[in-house]
């Protein structure tokens, strides 16, 4: 896949292997690998750095030159964002949902500390009419805005993310089964893609963060379908031999809202492995592949690869 980028996944992100893990699991756990994106090197690494490594640079085609995002407060894509505005002389406005903290923390602070401008609104209903009336504003003062959608998910952000499989084919690993955190869609849109393109007859898993399955499901199709459309293949080119898989069992109370699972899963990684997780997104994601081991629906001869997508442990 060609896609022009802007240089912010200059390495490759390590494929580790989780033997302490494999062993604390027991007999019948699979071979378990680690994609370790939490580990490239730019703006705090994680999913949304191969996402705005190409979003970043068609907006620099177009000639932009205010990105415009939104997300919750603690969004690990506005983080990246920010950083991506820093380095490619692009001005940054976000769009974050909550109320105002007395001492902005964890992602709100390194946003701040990238020079992005920060707009908060009352829920995250409100983002896209405010990103709308930021970009009628820029356009007002003779700029040039480029509206990113949440976490980045558009057709060419989960193209960019599909670009990250090359990696995993280079290593000559193929992997029965990839798990990963979703939420908006454009991570397991792209790993989907990616495997299709690369000949890796892998099944994705996203377990979901939030959102309900049927929701997520539809808006993974819908990126499949406008990725497919970019690249002027069929639909079947590129969507793989598996269907659209979401779990959204571990989801409990809601968007950031831990569970004993995560927690158990946290510490797991943490004690047995020396890897973080973070509670909002990979920590389910991890609960949901230990689930999948402890049932015995994944054969214990396979390669599962848990892609690590990112973010900061303590919000």
């Amino acid at each position: 896949m060609s896609l022009q980028a802007a240089r912010l996944t200059s390495h490759r992100s390590p494929i580790d292997r989780l033997t302490r893990l494999e062993a604390f699991l027991g007999k019948g756990c699979p071979r378990l690998h680690i994609k370790r994106d939490d580990l490239l090197g730019f703006g705090g690494g994680g999913n949304k750095v191969r996402k705005l490594d190409v979003l970043v640079s068609d907006a620099l085609r177009a000639g932009a030159d205010t990105l415009i995002t939104c997300g919750a407060q603690q969004s690990n894509h506005a983080r990246v964002t920010a950083a991506a505005g820093s380095v490619s002389g692009l001005r940054v406005i976000l769009v974050l949902n909550g109320d105002r903290p007395e001492r902005p923390t964890g992602n709100l602070k390194l946003d701040a500390l990238f020079g992005a401008e920060v707009h908060l609104v009352a829920s995250r209903q409100l983002r896209d009419a405010a990103m709308e009336a930021v970009a009628a504003d820029v356009r007002a003062a003779d700029g040039t805005p480029y509206v990113i959608p949440v976490g980045g998910s558009t057709a060419l952000g989960a193209m960019g993310f599909a670009r990250g499989v090359a990696e995993v084919s280079a290593a000559g690993l193929r992997p029965r089964l990839i798990v990963h955190a979703s939420s908006s869609g454009g991570t397991q849109a792209g790993l989907i893609a990616g495997c299709a393109l690369l000949g890796l007859d892998s099944q994705v898993v996203g377990v979901s963060a939030d959102e309900p399955s049927g929701a997520l499901t539809a808006r993974v199709s819908v990126l499949l379908d406008e990725i497919a459309s970019r690249l002027g293949a069929r639909r079947d080119s590129i969507a793989g031999p598996h269907p659209i898989d979401v779990d959204d069992r571990h989801v409990g109370e809601g968007y950031g809202i831990s569970t004993a699972e995560a927690q158990e899963a946290t510490l797991l990684l943490a004690r047995r492995e020396g890897i973080i997780l973070d509670p909002v997104y990979t920590a389910k994601a991890m609960a949901g592949l230990i689930a999948r081991i402890r049932s015995g629906s994944i054969p214990p001869d396979a390669d599962v690869l848990f892609w690590h997508t990112g973010g900061l442990h303590d919000q």
